[in-house]
């Protein structure tokens, strides 16, 4: 893999991407020296989270672009320009940003719906058989998406979000963070992240670095 195109939500992980899956994954993709474009919709959140207190913010209205642009320093396109023929793989980092903003999995489980564009990009990197890492609540999208095929995902090791998951068609893996499941078939790659949230940092990084490892594999 030499380019590799990632997906934002916002920021902060209870109402967009969770900023430490995001940096850490720039960090791997950067350490194993391939470059990255991130990408976000210009769109407006689903409800912004005051994240001290954990409650909405009534009457508060951002935008996902412009948050996931705070992580990503102003680097950063809207997902309509996002063309699969000009990368190697694709990269999803978690946070609830991933359930309510691209897609109803929040809300509806299982029956939920993928954004129609966020769809589209994993349907065209999948066709083309580039590989694709979806980390934290990430794998659900793959879940949604692909449920017919029945990919081999992780969402950690709730019982509760398996079982909820598997409703999909897609098979689940208890995984622990620092590991890695991989569908060399679908050229998916899972890992839990903060998934618990108790998980430790280095933990994460270990096992988003091995995400990374693993789609260079496959894109081989």
């Amino acid at each position: 893999m030499k380019r590799v195109a990632v997906i934002l939500s916002g920021c902060g992980y209870l109402d967009g991407s969770e900023i430490r899956e995001s940096v850490l994954t720039l960090l791997a993709l950067d350490t194993a020296n391939i470059e990255y474009q991130i990408f976000a919709p210009d769109e407006p959140l689903f409800h912004v989270i005051d994240h001290v207190s954990g409650e909405i913010s009534e009457g508060e209205n951002r935008n996902i672009l412009q948050e996931a642009g705070r992580i990503a320093r102003g680097k950063i396109s809207t997902l309509n320009k996002l063309d699969e023929n000009e990368f190697d793989g694709l990269i999803i980092p978690g946070g609830f940003g991933v359930a309510k903003n691209l897609s109803t999995f929040a809300f509806k489980g299982a029956e939920a719906s993928v954004h129609s564009t966020v769809a589209s990009i994993l349907k065209a990197f999948h066709q083309s058989k580039k590989p694709i890492g979806a980390i934290c609540i990430s794998p659900a999208l793959l879940a949604l998406t692909f449920g017919n095929l029945h990919p081999n995902i992780t969402l950690g090791s709730d019982t509760n979000i398996a079982k909820e998951i598997e409703k999909t068609g897609a098979i689940h893996h208890v995984c622990q963070t620092s590991e890695i499941v991989v569908d060399k078939q679908n050229l998916f790659v899972t890992t839990p992240a903060y998934m618990d949230d108790q998980a430790c940092l280095k933990d994460i990084y270990t096992g988003i670095t091995s995400l990374v490892e693993a789609m260079t594999t496959l894109a081989n």
